[in-house]
């Protein structure tokens, strides 16, 4: 049995449903952080790359535009249902292929330019042991870039709605720091730590202060992000129907404070790190 069973049962559960079903939220508010990260991954024509915990394929698509039908890219999860979309998204580009697998186990050709991930590393439960193989799927001289969040004090998008669903049920078991989640990597030491110790080289990590939008559509909808997309999601798992009434409620007033011209975006901030094969 893999050392990340919890994960692979987590996302392949109502956590990866609930992705799927909101798959069009999540890539617009994440869409510019994409962006920022790919700016510094440069995949080129012709690259071969991996994109690591790929999701319902939207960095996906971004690699494969990049690299080109010269190129090829490898979207690689364990959540079945996600890749299932993913493959769908991705039907016109026969340079694209998915994966299910374990990163931290699987066997990869070793050939690889570019290891690419968007919020998809942070869950390992041992990362030196999972970079190390993702270093040995690149070839020598391979790039790997990951984004991933800092604290959750440092990202009010995901800080301010939790606390307002706070006032109506109860947290949910506060991680261990570097723990499987999406913090992480929270702190650059422990980054930077992990990435050196599985082999990489040259291994650097910028912050980048990025708003993310949440709405262009008005209050309404941020607030349907924020529960059904968002962390508040998992907290309000088996709520009944009153429970939910009350944390729209909630929601709605935190969130109303960052309500201009129809678009609701609440501050974030990321690290992108890079390494060496």
């Amino acid at each position: 049995m893999s050392a990340n069973q919890p994960q692979i049962e987590f996302w392949n559960g109502p956590a990866a449903e609930r992705w799927v079903n909101e798959q069009a939220r999540l890539d617009r508010a994440l869409a510019p952080i994409d962006v920022l990260g790919l700016e510094r991954a440069a995949p080129a024509p012709g690259e071969r790359v991996i994109d690591l915990g790929c999701g319902c394929g939207a960095s996906t698509l971004r690699l494969a535009e990049r690299v080109g039908p010269t190129g090829n890219v490898l979207g690689v999860d364990i959540s079945k249902p996600m890749l299932a979309r993913a493959r769908d998204r991705a039907r016109s580009m026969p340079w694209v292929s998915f994966q299910e697998a374990d990163a931290a186990e699987h066997r990869f050709a070793g050939d690889a330019d570019l290891v690419y991930s968007r919020f998809g590393s942070m869950f390992f439960v041992d990362p030196v042991v999972a970079f190390s193989n993702l270093k040995k799927a690149l070839r020598s001289g391979g790039r790997l870039c990951i984004v991933c969040w800092r604290s959750a004090d440092d990202n009010p998008w995901y800080l301010v709605p939790v606390r307002a669903a706070q006032t109506v049920v109860p947290p949910l078991p506060p991680a261990e720091p570097g723990a499987p989640g999406p913090f992480a990597f929270a702190s650059e030491e422990r980054l930077r730590d992990v990435l050196g110790k599985a082999g990489f080289t040259k291994v650097e990590a910028e912050r980048v202060d990025t708003p993310v939008c949440l709405s262009t559509a008005g209050l309404g909808e941020a607030v349907e992000y924020a529960l059904l997309a968002g962390p508040v999601a998992r907290m309000l798992l088996g709520a009944d129907g009153e429970t939910i009434v009350r944390a729209r409620t909630a929601l709605e007033a935190a969130l109303v404070p960052h309500l201009k011209d129809q678009r609701v975006a609440l501050p974030a901030s990321i690290w992108i790190a890079t390494g060496r094969a």
